[in-house]
């Protein structure tokens, strides 16, 4: 038996306990272990890859940027300060104390998927065998400090490694993406790294700063933006200028997933009090809804798939996001509705042959009721993976078994990691396809589907869903 210190990824985890299932589920996952990673859906920089600098130490890879760590480090009471949160780079001292709180605090990982990621990456890519602990951070730190050193692991170097074929980054609609220009202009460059468009700031009229960046909008896209029809121009000459650079969707994560038109006199009534400063929170939210609607319309026309992820609760601790800033880990899951919310732009697009709708939810009790058998019945549906806090072993397997009832497994997008961490996105694609192979094994056992079936989905999760899904 190993040391009950020791870090050894088991080869069969998440695979099913039952030795028949298991060896028809590793025959499965070996079909699709190694095959190319697409990743339609992610926050890593391109300017990350573009610049190719080292990581700076194990904290700042694995610690201060991730909120998935940070934020149940924090319920244990260590505050964001202490973890280097919104700190930029540490000294060498700081950073090896913030990788010691990681390591002293391992168990409260027990379980969770952060766990499993961080157990991925520390032994398949940094060959790390000892479990982190507080005896063992410093030498853990000096392990993986010593490798980040090395040219093979800077993150053009990990990229090729990891074996992606396709990253979306997410990108405001004023970015120059320079950054992916120059990127894909290296010559010995060959993946496609391409912009995602995120226009949800400019679709909230009642949020400081609105009217300054629909200014900087109309600057970025040559239109002046003093009026709505200017304004809708700016988005729609945005997203073309994204498609030319090699965008394929384009981001709508607020509040509600609810649509609803309001007529040109209204739009353009609510945007001149936004502009002034003036509008009604509930004007706001209608305009924001309407917008949405007007999004989907421009997705008809240029082809953009739309992705949907409506159901945070976004800064949930006001005093975190004005010290640390958003996307920090005080974001929480709510009740979200679909059905009505979404008809009034179903019933306009949903059968249009140019719109590709994905609809992510962080409410799994929609997946069965409303998602799939939307997606069962619209050609534009797809229901998305588990993503956020939903991204976890046994969620990801009630989700194959809440919607493949209703939607199969065609009209699902195939795994996306929606991940700011970029050494965990080989662990997060590896544990959805060991999930997939353990889920369709258990349909092969219950003579429910043959073998020879269940290869052919376990790749087509993995490769065709996806390129269809998000016409990659």
């Amino acid at each position: 038996m190993p040391s009950s210190a020791a870090l050894r990824p088991h080869p069969d985890r998440l695979l099913p306990a039952d030795p028949g299932l298991r060896e028809v589920a590793r025959h499965l996952y070996d079909a699709v272990r190694t095959l190319p990673i697409l990743s339609p859906h992610g926050h890593v920089p391109a300017q990350l890859l573009l610049d190719d600098e080292p990581f700076p130490d194990p904290a700042g890879l694995f610690v201060t940027p991730d909120h998935y760590v940070t934020r149940l480090l924090h319920a244990t009471g260590i505050a964001l300060s202490d973890l280097g949160v919104a700190r930029g780079p540490l000294p060498e001292p700081e950073s090896r104390a913030v990788w010691r709180r990681l390591c002293e605090n391992w168990s409260v990982f027990r379980g969770t998927p952060v766990r499993y990621w961080l157990e991925s990456e520390l032994a398949d890519i940094f060959g790390v065998t000892e479990r982190p602990s507080a005896k063992a951070a410093d030498a853990i730190y000096d392990q993986i400090a010593d490798r980040l050193a090395r040219p093979e692991y800077r993150p053009r170097a990990l990229f090729r490694r990891f074996g992606i074929e396709v990253l979306a980054t997410t990108d405001d609609p004023a970015d120059d993406l320079a950054a992916h220009r120059a990127l894909a202009a290296l010559p010995d460059w060959d993946a496609r790294v391409t912009p995602t468009f995120r226009p949800d700031r400019y679709l909230e009229a009642g949020r400081p700063g609105w009217r300054a960046a629909v200014d900087r909008l109309g600057e970025a896209a040559g239109v002046e933006t003093g009026d709505y029809p200017g304004f809708v121009r700016a988005l729609e000459e945005r997203r073309r200028y994204f498609v030319r650079h090699g965008a394929f969707s384009a981001d709508h994560g607020h509040e509600d997933a609810v649509t609803e038109p309001m007529s040109e006199a209204d739009a353009a009534r609510v945007f001149d009090l936004a502009s002034r400063g003036e509008a009604t929170d509930a004007e706001a939210t209608a305009f924001r809804r309407h917008m949405v609607l007007e999004m989907a319309r421009m997705s008809c026309d240029d082809g953009l798939v739309m992705t949907v992820h409506p159901g945070a609760h976004r800064n949930h601790h006001t005093a975190s996001a004005e010290a640390y800033g958003p996307d920090t880990g005080s974001d929480i899951p709510q009740t979200t509705e679909y059905t009505r919310s979404l008809r009034p732009l179903l019933e306009r697009y949903g059968t249009h042959p140019n719109l590709h709708l994905v609809l992510f939810t962080l409410d799994e009790q929609v997946w069965s009721r409303e998602l799939a058998p939307m997606a069962g019945f619209y050609p534009s549906v797809y229901v998305g993976a588990p993503w956020w806090f939903l991204d976890a072993p046994d969620a990801i397997t009630r989700f194959r078994a809440a919607v493949t009832e209703t939607a199969g497994f065609s009209r699902t997008s195939g795994f996306i990691d929606d991940t700011r961490a970029f050494c965990s996105i080989p662990a997060r694609h590896d544990m959805s396809r060991r999930l997939d192979a353990a889920f369709l094994a258990r349909l092969v056992g219950e003579h429910r589907l043959d073998e020879d079936e269940a290869l052919e989905t376990a790749v087509a999760l993995v490769d065709e869903n996806p390129r269809r899904a998000f016409r990659l």
